[in-house]
C-alpha cells in the first residue's frame, strides 16, 4: 500500500469513528484560561488539571490578577499538578508579559507565543488550534506514539514529528487530527497493552500487524507477510 493510501484510509477512518468537530479536553472560558490550563498540563492529566482550575481561576479571575499573585499562594494552589513550583513561576512571568508586552491579551502568532515562560510548541498550537481556529498540529503523548505506530514519522522529537504530519496531512485535518488521535489513544491504541485486536485501524499500522503476528505461529507469520504490504 502506498503511503498516500494509508494516509487516506487513516483520515477516513479518523472521521468515521471520531467526532469531526474539536474538541477541547481542557476546561476554560477564555483564551488565557486555556494558555495557563494548557502549562498546568505538562506531565499531568487534563481531568486533573480540569479539578484544579475552577477554583484557581476563581482566585484569579484575570491575567492581571495571575500577574500580580503571590508565588507561594500560586504554587500551593496548584501543587496538585506536579511540578508546581517550576509551573507556579512560569505562570507569574507569562502573565506578567501578557500584561506588559500584549495588552492582556494571548497574541495568536506562535512565534509570539513561545516567547512567553511555560510556553513551548505544543501549549503555542494548543492556543492556536482551539482558540484561534489556526491549522495547528498537536503533538502529545498520545499523537506521538501512535503517529509513530502508523510509521508516519521515523523520529522520537515532537518538533519534527509536527513537521512530518505538516506535510503528510491535508491542512484541513490538522486540528482535528489531534483531538481524533488523543481520543483513540485513550481508548484502543494506549501506551501499554494496546487493543490491537480491536482496533479499526489494524489493516493500516504497521505495529498493530506486528503486535498481532508476533503472537502467531511461525508459519503463520510467514505465510501472511509473503503476501502483505508489511
Amino acid at each position: 500500500m502506498k503511503q498516500s493510501e494509508q494516509i487516506k484510509g487513516l483520515l477516513t477512518t479518523l472521521d468515521t469513528f471520531y467526532p469531526k468537530e474539536v474538541i477541547c479536553y481542557l476546561h476554560h472560558e477564555t483564551p488565557w484560561q486555556l494558555l495557563i490550563a494548557t502549562i498546568l498540563s505538562a506531565q499531568c492529566t487534563d481531568d486533573r488539571v480540569n479539578m484544579v482550575t475552577p477554583a484557581l481561576f476563581k482566585k484569579y479571575p484575570s491575567v492581571e490578577a495571575f500577574a500580580k499573585a503571590d508565588l507561594t499562594e500560586l504554587e500551593e494552589a496548584i501543587r496538585s499538578t506536579g511540578f508546581y513550583k517550576n509551573k507556579a513561576k512560569n505562570i507569574l512571568a507569562c502573565t506578567q508579559k501578557l500584561m506588559t508586552e500584549f495588552g492582556g491579551e494571548v497574541p495568536s502568532d506562535i512565534d509570539a507565543l513561545v516567547t512567553l515562560a511555560g510556553v513551548g510548541r505544543k501549549t503555542a498550537n494548543v492556543v492556536r488550534g482551539n482558540i484561534f481556529k489556526i491549522p495547528s498540529i498537536v503533538v502529545d503523548t498520545h499523537v506521538k506514539r501512535i503517529t509513530i505506530r502508523w510509521g508516519l514519522t521515523l523520529s522520537e522529537d515532537p518538533v519534527q514529528i509536527e513537521k512530518d504530519l505538516m506535510q503528510l496531512l491535508p491542512k484541513e485535518h490538522w486540528i482535528r487530527y489531534n483531538t481524533q488521535v488523543i481520543a483513540h489513544g485513550r481508548a484502543i491504541c494506549t501506551a501499554r497493552h494496546p487493543k490491537c485486536t480491536q482496533c479499526m485501524f489494524l489493516t493500516l499500522c504497521p505495529f498493530g500487524l506486528r503486535n498481532i503476528l508476533e503472537k502467531l505461529p511461525f508459519e503463520t507469520q510467514v505465510a501472511f507477510e509473503k503476501g502483505h504490504m508489511y
